[in-house]
């Protein structure tokens, strides 16, 4: 099992570093300064502009897609894009939309790309491979347990040449930016059918009557700058048009859409761990406590030793993940898949929190980013799948290994 990068994937990576030296790193005390004057938690700052135009002359654009399609004549495998979502990962405000490759969108151009229409595509799929758009999921809801997709209760209803949707969803991730102009809506549209096949996938244009922004959900008090929304649906009318693929696909869609997106979120996981490893390093290595640096106290060495030896695991079972999936399929890999959907989150978790300790009363200011680093990474632990499902599903195959 060969985990190392294509030489195509050698040549982005080593493009990509040298991008996020000369170009996202020192952009982040401009993105902060921009933000801070723009006065808006979801303000569009001119440096992401400026970056995505600079990443794009350098060809570190729309890298994520792991089929062939019209705009993606030769698609990355899905290990080469892992060892760059990693790289991303270090800067997850700037680097992963610098590269037209940030979550929600993501997910939503492959399910575009894979269901839609050749006419949903060119109103909805060009403008977001071009990143003049973002876009966003609507699949979780505040009143059922939505770990368990076939819960979904909001109605898509046919009414003539149109779908009628009543209902709220919340955690919309990215709904609060003006720049979101599309909802991908996860509904049921039989509640007769058999479990998997009642749920449907319709497009919602933000400016749809009806749909109303009703507040903007903080994590642990940070506010994402694309925004965590919950919504409320009243007879929101679209085109039948508008319906993804046929009626009673929504599952299914769901399923094809969440495989790549593990890997995504998991090696970004793994880049957060490093940058905050390095700075934990760095932290104690300039900090003095009772008469030497911080960095020869045992205690200090075993935490940062571990959080090296729990990296490189997490790192090796995804990019594994990410193997299968290239060789075997995503239902070949779903085991991985599963696996470091828990692993890496939880990963992540303990070397930031080893690294907020590091740094003491620092560790859970603003000051530095380990705090937002920490919010956002436990959000992981429940978006694609809360821990426990997943866990559920490995012990459910491996159980079934010893069945009689």
């Amino acid at each position: 099992m060969d985990l190392e990068p294509s030489d195509r994937g050698k040549e982005l990576r080593d493009r990509l570093l040298e991008f996020m030296d000369t170009h996202v790193y020192p952009a982040e005390p401009v993105y902060r300064e921009q933000m801070a004057a723009a006065g808006d938690p979801h303000a569009h700052p001119p440096i992401v502009e400026e970056l995505k135009a600079a990443a794009r002359e350098r060809g570190l654009w729309n890298l994520f897609l792991p089929h062939r399609t019209e705009w993606t004549p030769d698609p990355l495998s899905n290990l080469d894009y892992a060892h760059l979502a990693e790289i991303t990962g270090r800067s997850t405000a700037l680097a992963p939309e610098a590269l037209n490759c940030a979550a929600p969108d993501t997910g939503n151009m492959e399910v575009l790309s894979l269901f839609g229409t050749p006419e949903q595509q060119e109103q909805w799929l060009v403008p977001l491979l071009e990143g003049e758009i973002r876009s966003a999921f609507a699949m979780t809801e505040p009143d059922v347990a939505s770990s368990d997709a076939t819960n979904i209760q909001l109605r898509i209803e046919r009414d003539g040449d149109d779908y009628v949707l009543n209902g709220r969803k919340w955690w919309i991730s990215g709904a609060a930016s003006d720049r979101c102009k599309i909802l991908i809506v996860m509904g049921k549209t039989d509640p007769e059918a058999p479990r998997h096949l009642q749920q449907s996938m319709i497009l919602v244009p933000m400016d749809t009557p009806g749909l109303t922004r009703v507040r903007d959900l903080p994590v642990f008090g940070y506010n994402d700058r694309e925004g965590h929304c919950e919504l409320d649906f009243t007879d929101v009318r679209v085109p039948a048009s508008n319906l993804l693929s046929e009626e009673g696909s929504g599952f299914a869609i769901a399923q094809a859409r969440l495989g790549p997106g593990r890997i995504h979120h998991c090696m970004r996981c793994i880049g957060i761990a490093e940058r905050a490893l390095e700075l934990m390093c760095r932290r104690v290595t300039e900090r003095v406590a009772f008469g030497k640096p911080l960095s020869e106290q045992g205690v200090v060495r075993e935490w940062i030793a571990d959080s090296r030896m729990e990296i490189e695991q997490a790192r090796l079972l995804t990019l594994k993940a990410a193997y299968l999936m290239d060789t075997v399929g995503s239902k070949g890999a779903a085991i991985e898949i599963s696996a470091i959907k828990v692993v890496a989150p939880n990963m992540a978790l303990r070397v930031v929190d080893r690294a907020i300790q590091a740094h003491g009363g620092g560790g859970v200011s603003d000051d530095f980013p380990l705090a937002q680093m920490y919010a956002g990474l436990r959000t992981l632990r429940f978006a694609d799948g809360p821990d426990e499902v997943h866990r559920r599903q490995v012990a459910r195959q491996e159980l079934a290994r010893h069945a009689g």
